[in-house]
């Protein structure tokens, strides 16, 4: 096996021959900078090195272990409603029907305060069962102060409730928060997550997608009383459509 030795990619990357397109659609999470406002950010520490390891092994041999310590709303990450209601389910209750590989439907806005009509022109129909993806281009701020300084595009309560009673298998949105968070209410939150769908935030790349026909994957690790953590986010589709 080759080494890594180049970054990550980002965005599309189509397979040659599988006929297959991706989008990762994560924040790459960086030691001491990709938690949400105001909360711990990562620390990443070296637990073994290579260096260290290889007086337990034959010559030729070797391997790295990390320590990364975290809050769970870290980089792009999926919140169960856990998150919010003692009694809701956690990270290893998630259904992984709602979060992985799941038929998208990519809602564009520039509305600040995103509204009801924003998803009531496409019907409930369109939205139920769906990865309802809302696309603010907000992403594009990632790493700036303006990312969090209260402009970013939300759902009025409104809006969210009507997403809520639409039945869709999970909501994500390339933005800083699904709801506004100059007060102290979370309206969004509380609908949807009250409904029992998972919500997904801090999104990117959502330009990638096509209009229709991609599917929407965000699985976390099924940690046991532990009601958000990051995911690695990504939308599939054919190349030929």
């Amino acid at each position: 096996m080759n080494n890594r030795t180049t970054p990550r990619s980002d965005g599309r990357l189509g397979l040659h021959g599988s006929g297959a397109a991706f989008a990762d659609l994560s924040h790459e999470i960086v030691s001491g900078a990709t938690a949400y406002p105001g909360l711990p950010q990562p620390e990443l520490t070296s637990y073994l090195t290579h260096e260290q390891s290889r007086k337990s092994y034959d010559e030729g041999y070797q391997f790295q272990t990390s320590r990364l310590c975290m809050v769970g709303q870290t980089g792009t990450y999926l919140d169960t409603p856990l998150h919010a209601f003692p009694d809701g389910y956690d990270l290893s209750g998630l259904d992984l029907r709602r979060v992985a590989q799941v038929p998208a439907c990519v809602v564009d806005t520039d509305e600040r305060e995103i509204s009801a009509a924003c998803f009531a022109r496409l019907g409930r129909r369109a939205l139920e069962g769906r990865a309802v993806l809302i696309r603010t281009g907000w992403s594009r701020y990632w790493g700036t102060e303006t990312y969090a300084n209260g402009d970013h595009p939300h759902l009025t309560g409104e809006a969210a409730r009507f997403l809520a009673d639409a039945g869709p298998a999970v909501v994500g949105i390339d933005s800083l928060n699904v709801d506004d968070t100059r007060g102290r209410a979370r309206p969004a939150h509380y609908a949807i997550l009250g409904a029992g769908i998972p919500l997904v935030e801090h999104l990117t790349n959502l330009h990638e997608l096509p209009t229709g026909g991609a599917r929407f994957t965000a699985v976390p690790v099924p940690v046991a009383g532990m009601g958000t953590f990051p995911v690695r986010a990504l939308a599939s589709w054919s190349r030929w459509t």
